[in-house]
C-alpha cells in the first residue's frame, strides 16, 4: 500500500460495527487533528477482511494512510475549506438508507444488529463524514485545475517502454432503439377485472390483504411476504405508486392505479417522517405474442426508414425509443457501464447483443433482438453499429483520448504526491511509542 495513495473510505460494514469497546488511546497527531487506536484497529480489521493473509506490519501502512488523511483534512480547514450541515445529512442519509434498504426498512432490526438507532450511529459517523467531505473538496480543489496538453501526453506515451505498452481487444461502439411491447385492450381488461375483484375480496373482508397478496400478486419481491414493500422513502418508488402510497392514510385501501408494471392497489401500513411502509398487489396484463409481432414489426419499419435515408438515426430514437433508456438522452449512444465511456470490448456486452452485431460493418442496423427490462419484461431493440476497432497495441493515432486520460489521472497523482510531501514537512506530525517502528512520516 502506498503510504501516499490516500483512500478515504467511510466503512459502514459489519467489520466496524461488529467491533468490541476499545480502551482508547491517541496514537497519533498531524497538526491539530487525532488519530484514535480504535480508528487504527477498525481500519485494520477492514483491510485484513480484504486480505486475509496481511501480515501484522502493514498496520503501519494503515496508520500513515489514515495520516495522510488526517494531514488533507488539517490543511483544509487551515484553507477554509467548508462543508455544510445539509451535505453531511445528506451523505450520511444515502449511506444509511442503502444499509436500511438492505435490512427491508425494518429500523428495528437495525438498531438489534448494531446495537443503535439509526439516528445514533449518523451521529456516531457525522464527524467521520464531514471530516471525509473536507478531504474530498480539499482535494478537488488541488487538481481540478490541471489539465494536460497533447505534447505532454505525447511525451508520457513515449516513456512508456515499447514492450510494456498495452494491448488493445477490439472494441465497438453501438446506439441502440429500444421499444416495448403493448399491452392490447383484451389483456389490459383482463388484468383490470382481476385486481377489481382481488380488492373488493379484500375491502369487503372476504379474503384479507395478506393472503390475497401471497396467493395472486404478480410483485416476486414481495408476494411472499403479503405484498409487504418495508419502509422506504420518497423518490423510491414510480410516480404513479408514489403519488398514491403519499397520499392515503395509515390502514387505507387504495383505489387501483396502473403504473409502468401492471395495476396496483395499495395499503399504507405506517409512516415514519418521510419514509412510508406499505403493501400492495401487482397484477400485470399478460403480453401475448401478437403484442411482441407488432413491437418487432414496428422496429423492421424504423429499420427501413432509417436505411433508405428518409430518418436519420437519431431522429428515430427521439420518435420511437423509450424515454426511461439511458440511451435516449444520447442519442441513442450506449455507455459502457464498466469503463464509463461508449466503448465495449465483446466481453463487455451481452450475448445477445454482441451476435446481434457481429457480422456487421460500422453504419449497419441489427434486425430486432429480444432483450430483458430490470423488470423482468421482455422488450425489443434494434443495434446500430457505430465503430469498431482490430486488435492493436496502443498507439497515440487510434487510442488518444485514452492515453490522454491515463497521463492527465498520472499528472494529478504526482502533483498530489508532491503536494503531500511538502505539507508533511510544515506539519507537525506525532506518532506514539506504541507505533514507533512507523515514524517515517514524522
Amino acid at each position: 500500500m502506498n503510504k501516499f495513495l490516500v483512500v478515504f473510505c467511510f466503512f459502514l460494514s459489519q467489520y466496524i460495527f461488529a467491533q468490541q469497546a476499545l480502551i482508547d488511546k491517541i496514537v497519533a497527531k498531524v497538526g491539530s487533528e487525532y488519530i484514535l487506536l480504535s480508528e487504527v484497529e477498525e481500519e485494520w480489521t477492514y483491510y485484513k477482511a480484504q486480505n486475509p493473509g496481511a501480515d501484522e506490519h502493514l498496520k503501519c501502512s494503515v496508520l500513515n494512510n489514515l495520516i495522510a488523511q488526517k494531514l488533507i483534512v488539517y490543511q483544509a480547514k487551515l484553507d477554509s475549506v467548508e462543508v455544510t450541515d445539509q451535505e453531511v445529512d445528506q451523505q450520511l442519509d444515502y449511506r444509511f438508507d442503502a444499509i436500511l434498504k438492505q435490512m427491508n426498512g425494518d429500523e428495528a432490526f437495525f438498531e438489534d444488529y448494531y446495537g443503535a438507532s439509526v439516528p445514533e450511529m449518523k451521529s456516531r459517523y457525522r464527524d467521520d463524514q464531514k471530516s471525509k467531505l473536507l478531504a474530498e473538496k480539499m482535494q478537488y480543489n488541488l487538481m481540478s485545475d490541471i489539465q494536460i496538453t497533447p505534447k505532454e501526453v505525447e511525451e508520457f506515451f513515449n516513456k512508456i517502454p515499447k514492450d510494456s505498452l498495452p494491448y488493445f481487444k477490439s472494441e465497438m461502439e453501438i446506439s441502440e432503439i429500444v421499444v416495448s411491447p403493448k399491452v392490447n385492450d383484451v389483456e389490459r381488461k383482463k388484468a383490470l377485472d382481476k385486481i377489481t375483484d382481488l380488492r373488493n375480496q379484500v375491502v369487503s373482508g372476504k379474503a384479507t390483504f395478506e393472503d390475497i397478496a401471497k396467493k395472486y400478486s404478480q410483485d416476486p419481491g414481495s408476494a411472499a411476504k403479503g405484498g409487504d414493500l418495508g419502509f422506504a422513502k420518497r423518490g423510491t418508488y414510480v410516480p404513479e405508486f408514489e403519488a398514491t402510497v403519499y397520499s392515503i392514510d395509515k390502514g387505507e385501501i387504495s383505489d387501483i392505479i396502473e403504473s409502468e408494471f401492471g395495476f396496483h392497489f395499495i395499503e399504507l401500513l405506517e409512516r415514519r417522517g418521510n419514509a412510508v411502509k406499505a403493501r400492495h398487489v401487482l397484477i400485470k396484463p399478460e403480453i401475448v405474442e401478437d403484442d411482441r409481432t407488432k413491437a418487432k414489426m414496428l422496429l423492421d419499419s424504423v429499420k427501413t426508414l432509417i436505411e433508405s435515408d428518409s430518418m436519420s438515426f437519431e431522429k428515430a430514437v427521439k420518435t420511437f425509443s423509450l424515454k426511461s433508456m439511458p440511451s435516449y438522452a444520447n442519442s441513442g449512444r450506449v455507455k459502457n457501464q464498466n469503463s464509463n465511456n461508449t466503448f465495449f470490448q465483446a466481453d463487455d456486452m451481452d450475448p445477445d447483443t454482441y451476435f446481434a452485431i457481429y457480422n456487421l460493418k460500422p453504419g449497419q442496423i441489427s434486425k430486432p433482438i429480444e432483450v430483458k427490462a430490470y423488470n423482468g419484461e421482455s422488450m425489443y431493440k434494434i443495434v446500430k453499429l457505430v465503430s469498431i476497432t482490430k486488435p492493436h497495441r496502443a498507439n497515440l493515432k487510434e487510442d488518444f483520448d485514452k492515453i490522454s486520460q491515463f497521463a492527465k489521472e498520472t499528472k494529478k497523482q504526482a502533483y498530489f504526491v508532491k503536494w503531500l510531501n511538502e505539507k508533511k514537512h510544515d506539519t507537525y506530525i506525532y506518532i506514539d511509542d506504541l507505533f514507533k517502528e512507523c515514524r517515517e512520516m514524522e
